[in-house]
């Protein structure tokens, strides 16, 4: 009988973890989404909320749009392919003009793994660890995009119909890498707190 209550116990204890996960989960994204948003508007010249300062001084949006573009750019040069770039765009001569855009940018992959990091109950060293893990995949899976695209429009400018669908084959490839990254730590952090 006592197997029972305990049993139980730790069932509704379970229970209430998962509960908990999932609401910290749910109003952190949706605070980082919505912060990204804001910060979106507030950057753009015409946005809703635009303002100069913050333009000026705290735009990590463009940055991270810097950070896409240059080295997307050395890539395609190293092709041996003529090209300069903007704020906003790669430009390969006689070839294709790729828009970097807000959407991609990743952000609301990144705001969901930094909601799940916080989120989940494990130790904050790993929740940095799989933070920099994850991020940086994004990240480097969004250079090798861009770099690719900008490769394939210029040596193939007759099949650029076929890739129309980039953003959502590339959406699929991130889902699956971070799906298998966040598996193999959840089940990594269930072994350790099993352990204990």
């Amino acid at each position: 009988m006592s197997n029972q209550v305990a049993n139980a116990e730790q069932k509704k204890r379970g229970n209430r973890v998962a509960l908990i996960f999932i609401a910290k989960l749910f109003l952190i994204y949706f605070l980082l989404h919505e912060a990204n948003r804001f910060m979106f508007s507030a950057t753009t010249p015409g946005g809703r909320f635009y303002n100069d300062f913050i333009a000026a001084h705290l735009n990590y949006v463009q940055g991270l749009r810097n950070l896409l573009i240059i080295p997307s750019t050395w890539i395609i040069k190293a092709f041996g392919f003529i090209t300069y770039y903007n704020a906003t765009e790669i430009m390969v001569i006689d070839g294709p003009i790729l828009s970097i855009n807000f959407d991609c940018l990743g952000l609301y992959i990144m705001s969901f793994l930094v909601a799940f990091a916080i989120a989940f109950p494990a130790h904050w060293k790993s929740k940095c660890k799989i933070l920099a893990i994850t991020i940086l995949s994004v990240y480097v899976l969004n250079v090798i995009r861009i770099s690719a695209l900008g490769v394939l429009l210029k040596a193939y400018p007759a099949q650029q119909a076929y890739f129309d669908y980039h953003h959502e084959a590339f959406s699929i490839a991130v889902y699956v890498v971070i799906f298998f990254i966040l598996y193999s730590w959840i089940k990594k952090n269930a072994l350790i707190k099993a352990v204990r």
